[in-house]
């Protein structure tokens, strides 16, 4: 019986691979056989580099499987198949050019290349027209720098890729520089080059003259990466099932506890591997780090006033910069003029704008400089002339503004507009009653008597600070609530201690009596107690507990509640305490405006007669399908006097006997009826 050819060795390298694993030093001879084998292909390989060559590919993984068994006989390997892409990446066969990829990879894993000189050669290959190696490479490469960074940081490494990377940004190939841009913010995303080197490269990208690079640099600093994170290219993992996904699948079946028990391990699972795959990315931490704002804004202004992009890149110029010139404080006054060009109801995509303008705007402006920007909103958006929904977003805007900038609004303006808490639209009376809301908590003295409500203890301290004036204080606003609670519970542990005494003398029980106060109650008795406090003698409790003690975050949460109880309190001498309302601690603007804060109704507005037809029209599900096919045998033949009836109008038909409705059937045709339904169900089950 002859010997099949798939057994013998020199020509099966799956069962010399797997022969090798696990023993190498007896296959050594047939190993260096097919090395020897391998040289010779690469010799007539270089002869013709754009052919495609099966034997030498699957040398060449042969090869890297084995690597690891015989270092010494393949120190070289790994440095020949480098040159190899080095001279003939452009015209190699695809299939053989990405198998020398793998080859390396494969290498690479098992810590037999030096990772800086392989991912320089990758992000060399980045350049070829072959959008599946790019891909691949891509993979590698971020997988690659987060193992190398999974126990600590290696800085050395990172430092040589950061400088590598950066020329790579200014590479004449848009599609090497494109993807090296996403290599470097998927890695700030996972926190792993999360620096301020990383994110000052990334700068660089905004002002690059390739659209699609300087889009991905600006949504990286916009922090709109996640919404389109599931679409991108630069997504590397897909998405497993969910929760609800789960339950599904285990509650359509049988209710054992056997799949209950599947249900919580894979409901464990899934929770592990979400907690895993999350990493926490502080929102807009990239704009902190940046090392001259100032200057990289004014760069920005300068591209933004010369460039011939399309209308959404501008607007996402726009907002980068007024975010850096917001959370910076920054000093850029051609930027306000310039979008005050753009404040017009009918400019495409304005409420963007009037966000920016609003994310522009900090104390530190002159007044001079944002007064014009209200004005041009207050004229243009805020007349009658508009619609409600434009009315409403000139109001929210010049809100946003002013409680940034109080200075910028005048006492006149704010009362006109101020004069809009009656109007007919809801949406326009209830911005308007916003912006008398706030100031009635920043200066209430800038509006009129009326609109300035009951004075509370905030509304009575309050009071708009002129530009440049700053308030230092030695103490803590408030510190006062801890030496008079103390007080207080010295007080109260006296009478218990009486009340106590008394108790277990008269009763027999000696049973003790829990007197429980709401905190609400306990909080409006602390403000009472403290009203009665002169102002003097209650800054200087504040100075004296500020100083002689450490406070802990209890303190500054009491001292946070009481400050933020004055807002509801009466003012002393100025009538009953107000109605208690829910305080949310988180409640604050914060440094970063949404688009809700401009676009805000308080009433949907009403839809017109497309829309609703249209929802009208959506909402109708098409049932042809549920409908009873009546096929014929022959598509010619003619219809029955049956189906003629049912095309005929009613009132010709009304009289006929076939019509009848069942209640007034006589006894004799109810019989006939149900004898020919009985004929008809047996011939069916016949």
């Amino acid at each position: 019986m002859s010997g099949r050819q798939g057994n013998k060795l020199p020509n099966n390298l799956p069962q010399l691979q797997n022969l090798i694993k696990r023993d190498p030093e007896s296959y050594v001879e047939e190993f260096l056989q097919q090395y020897r084998h391998y040289q010779s292909n690469v010799q007539i390989f270089k002869l013709q580099p754009d052919k495609a060559n099966k034997e030498l590919a699957d040398l060449v993984m042969f090869l890297a499987q084995v690597g690891h068994c015989y270092v010494q006989h393949l120190s070289g390997f790994a440095q020949e198949l480098t040159e190899l892409l080095l001279g003939h990446h452009t015209v190699l066969e695809p299939d053989l050019r990405m198998t020398f990829c793998k080859a390396l990879i494969l290498l690479r894993n098992k810590d037999l290349i030096d990772p800086t000189g392989l991912l320089e050669l990758f992000f060399e290959l980045l350049r070829c027209h072959d959008k599946l190696l790019r891909k691949t490479l891509y993979t590698h490469i971020v997988a690659d720098i987060k193992n190398i960074n999974s126990k600590h940081k290696n800085n050395k490494v990172n430092t040589t890729l950061q400088n590598f990377m950066y020329t790579m940004l200014r590479d004449c190939n848009p599609i090497a520089a494109k993807i090296s841009l996403d290599v470097m913010v998927e890695l700030y995303l996972r926190n792993i080059w999360n620096d301020a080197k990383t994110v000052n490269v990334i700068t660089t990208a905004c002002f690059s003259k390739v659209t699609k690079i300087l889009v991905a640099a600006l949504k990286f600093f916009l922090g709109k990466d996640d919404d389109e994170k599931n679409g991108s290219e630069s997504e590397s993992e897909e998405e497993g099932p969910s929760a609800r996904d789960l339950m599904v699948r285990y509650s359509t079946g049988k209710k054992t506890s056997k799949n209950k028990k599947k249900l919580e391990k894979a409901m464990k699972v899934l929770k592990k591997h979400k907690k895993k795959k999350k990493v926490e990315v502080f929102n807009f931490s990239a704009i902190h780090l940046i090392h001259d704002p100032q200057d990289f804004s004014e760069k920005l202004l300068k591209q933004l006033e010369n460039s011939k992009e399309r209308f959404e890149v501008k607007i996402m110029m726009m907002d980068l910069i007024s975010r850096l010139v917001g959370i910076h404080e920054l000093f850029l006054f051609n930027f306000y003029p310039f979008i005050q060009r753009f404040l017009q109801p009918h400019q495409r995509e304005v409420t963007k704008i009037l966000l920016c303008a609003a994310q522009s705007s900090h104390q530190l402006v002159p007044p001079e400089v944002i007064t014009p920007v209200i004005m041009t909103i207050a004229n243009n958006f805020v007349t009658d002339r508009n619609s409600g929904e434009g009315m409403t977003v000139g109001l929210n805007a010049i809100k946003e503004v002013a409680a940034r900038c109080p200075l910028a609004i005048t006492e006149d303006l704010l009362q006109d507009l101020a004069q809009y808490k009656t109007h007919k639209d809801k949406n326009v009376m209830m911005s308007a009653r916003g912006l008398i809301q706030l100031f009635r908590n920043l200066g209430p003295r800038m509006l009129h008597k009326k609109d300035r409500g009951r004075p509370t203890e905030a509304s009575a301290e309050a009071r708009i600070r002129d530009y440049g004036e700053l308030e230092a204080k030695d103490y803590i606003p408030g510190a006062e609530v801890l030496e008079v609670e103390e007080e207080a519970r010295e007080g109260e542990e006296g009478e218990d201690g009486w009340e106590s005494a008394s108790i277990s003398d008269d009763d027999e029980d000696g049973d003790w009596v829990d007197v429980h106060h709401s905190s609400d109650e306990e909080t409006g008795e602390m403000v009472e107690k403290l009203q009665s406090i002169p102002a003097e003698e209650r800054k200087a409790k504040a100075a004296v507990v500020s100083a002689s003690r450490l406070l802990t975050q209890d303190d500054f949460k009491k001292i946070r509640l009481v400050q933020m109880s004055k807002e509801v309190s009466a003012a002393p001498g100025k009538g009953q305490k107000r109605k208690n309302v829910d305080i949310d601690e988180e409640a604050g603007s914060g440094e970063i405006l949404s688009l809700k804060n401009i676009e805000r109704l308080h009433k949907k507005p009403k839809a017109d007669k497309e829309t609703r037809l249209a929802t009208a029209l959506a909402g109708r599900s098409d049932r042809k399908e549920f409908v009873r096919k009546r096929t014929k045998l022959n598509p010619y033949a003619s219809t029955s006097n049956k189906e003629k009836k049912r095309q005929k109008n009613f009132m010709m038909m009304r009289h006929s006997q076939n019509v009848r409705t069942k209640g007034k059937r006589s006894f004799r045709e109810k019989q006939i009826a149900l004898r020919d339904s009985l004929l008809k169900k047996k011939k069916q089950y016949k």
